[in-house]
């Protein structure tokens, strides 16, 4: 909870950006994650949706949507798993779910990234329960505000070649940008409160 305010700005920013990369009718993947929380919220009016979670906070914002005028809802899979003071389902049977799907895409949530240590996160079972989410996508959209830049976590999801997108906000430092406009395949800098 206190998480979710910090950044706010960014966050939401960040959140409507990566609104680009869904198409209605795919199968798409939340990791647990401030950021990807405020996705989720944005996700519920877009039809024919199939959400894979193993956020009980994200699987939530979909569970307390109201059906649609022809009755339809959004399908959501919660994976299950131990819970995390964050509220992410891990380990063994998360990852077992998660290892039986196929997304078209996955918007990751992360701890901490810089170039050597590429996306990383401080839980280790976390980290594994991510990098199998990781394995089921077609396309990987990391989601990450510009304070996250230079934070290196116990253990690391993907490096930053591995993913196919980032989408951050604009106040990332011009060094940080080059870099990652160096490493990533697709950069977004979303601009926030209507800056650029």
């Amino acid at each position: 909870e206190t998480k979710s305010v910090r950044e706010e700005a960014e966050k939401s920013a960040i959140a409507r950006e990566a609104l680009s990369f869904v198409t209605p009718g795919s199968a798409i993947g939340l990791s647990a994650g401030t950021t990807t929380w405020a996705l989720a919220k944005l996700l519920r009016p877009i039809e024919g949706l199939t959400i894979v979670t193993n956020s009980i906070q994200v699987a939530d914002v979909f569970y307390r949507t109201a059906a649609r005028k022809d009755g339809s809802r959004t399908s959501v899979i919660l994976t299950g798993g131990e819970r995390t003071p964050s509220d992410a389902l891990v380990g063994p049977i998360a990852i077992s779910a998660l290892s039986q799907l196929h997304l078209d895409v996955l918007f990751l949530g992360v701890h901490g990234f810089e170039p050597k240590a590429g996306f990383t996160t401080p839980n280790l079972l976390e980290a594994e329960t991510d990098r199998a989410f990781v394995a089921t996508a077609r396309s990987i959209v990391v989601l990450a505000d510009h304070t996250k830049w230079g934070t290196v976590g116990m253990s690391t999801i993907a490096k930053l070649t591995e993913v196919d997108a980032l989408v951050t906000d604009d106040r990332m430092p011009q060094d940080a940008r080059e870099t990652l406009s160096g490493m990533i395949h697709e950069v977004r800098f979303a601009p926030v409160n209507g800056a650029s």
